[in-house]
């Protein structure tokens, strides 16, 4: 069991770079569409949504370009998640100047794929800096339950790589647990291996909650993946808890490490399932059938859900289930996170109850 600080302003406090997402409508490719639908997004307040929307008190700390009509929409979309922010106001320069990034992105359907292009060039995200944040009026004053951090803002730049560092200090100085997902991706990661090792290893090191694949694991922080073995679930599973073995044993000082398993059988109906390890207590969701209305969404939906339940104080099994439901609810939503109307409703979706309720 994790014991949270008591009497604090916010539960939850994720660091994000926020952009927004542009989706053909109707489950159309990008390069035959004339007709878009957009969303503010990012994966860390994809997270933050479950604890927002379940009326938890949240923060996002990021970062805005001044007059600009999407930081505009974007914090009008935070407002009405029931999130609440702080950050700088960037000038955006020349016209070859900051703005905030774009992800182009279909949901793919049936035998189609989604496909996602990132442009992220003259990323305002990438100048968050400690100096423009009080940290210590945040952590020490108002106080922070759980910080969630994520790989994507760990590696996004220099900058933001120091920022999550100092976080992940003041959070441990101040008896804040650290959550960190640690999202690795190839092309951030290009040219900084040693220095974001280094960073990522002492974020992990300090953290109560760690989350990733056997990618994740292996790449940002050096620890073996999953061993070949047996075929069939049972193999599967048993190679995800030697690696979180692995991952315990170098991180001592987490007591909870998760991971999700997915199995894509068609772009609309996948395999989805978990694992996760509180203590010595495991819990393994093995992956049960979903509908898939678009993917986007559903493994930060899971980390949501999960530390909700332990915001809550609930016993841990129910941390890993409430996760798998509120994954699972993120991808029946075309935005990238999921809306819980209750705790109810996340209930009946692990209960497999999708009876009309009246």
């Amino acid at each position: 069991m994790i014991e949270l600080k008591k009497d604090c302003a916010y539960s939850l406090l994720v660091a994000t770079s926020m952009g927004v997402r542009i989706t053909p409508v109707n489950g159309q490719p990008v390069h035959s569409s004339s007709l878009y639908q957009m969303q503010a997004s990012s994966a860390e307040t994809n997270v933050a949504s479950v604890s927002s929307y379940l009326g938890l008190p949240v923060k996002v700390l990021t970062t805005f370009v001044k007059d600009s009509p999407i930081a505009q929409f974007i914090k009008a979309d935070l407002r009405a998640r029931n999130m609440m922010f702080e950050g700088p106001e960037v000038a955006q320069g020349d016209p070859w100047g900051y703005r905030h990034q774009f992800n182009i992105a279909d949901s793919g359907f049936g035998t189609r794929g989604p496909r996602v292009l990132n442009d992220r060039a003259g990323e305002v995200g990438r100048t968050l800096n400690v100096k423009d944040f009080d940290l210590e009026r945040i952590f020490a004053k108002e106080g922070v339950q759980i910080l969630h951090l994520s790989g994507l803002i760990g590696a996004l730049s220099a900058e933001t790589s120091n920022f999550c560092l100092e976080l992940a200090r003041y959070a441990k100085m101040n008896g804040t647990k650290i959550s960190f997902d640690l999202n690795y991706r190839a092309s951030f990661w290009k040219g900084r291996d040693a220095e974001l090792r280094a960073i990522f290893t002492e974020i992990a090191s300090v953290s109560d909650i760690l989350i990733g694949n056997e990618e994740d694991f292996q790449l940002c922080l050096g620890i073996d993946g999953p061993e070949a073995g047996g075929k069939g679930i049972e193999a599967e599973i048993d190679g995800f808890k030697g690696m979180i073995g692995r991952v315990k044993q170098a991180f001592p000082n987490a007591s909870v490490f998760a991971t999700t398993l997915r199995q894509v059988i068609s772009t609309n109906e996948h395999l989805w399932g978990a694992i996760m390890l509180d203590g010595e207590t495991w819990s393994v969701i093995e992956p049960r059938k979903i509908n898939v209305l678009d993917r986007i969404g559903g493994g930060d939906g899971f980390v949501g859900g999960m530390i909700y339940a332990i915001l809550k104080g609930w016993e841990s099994e129910k941390w890993a289930q409430f996760g798998w439901a509120t994954g699972a609810l993120a991808t029946t939503f075309l935005t990238d996170y999921g809306q819980p109307a209750d705790e109810e409703q996340v209930w009946s979706i692990w209960d497999g109850n999708a009876r009309v309720k009246r």
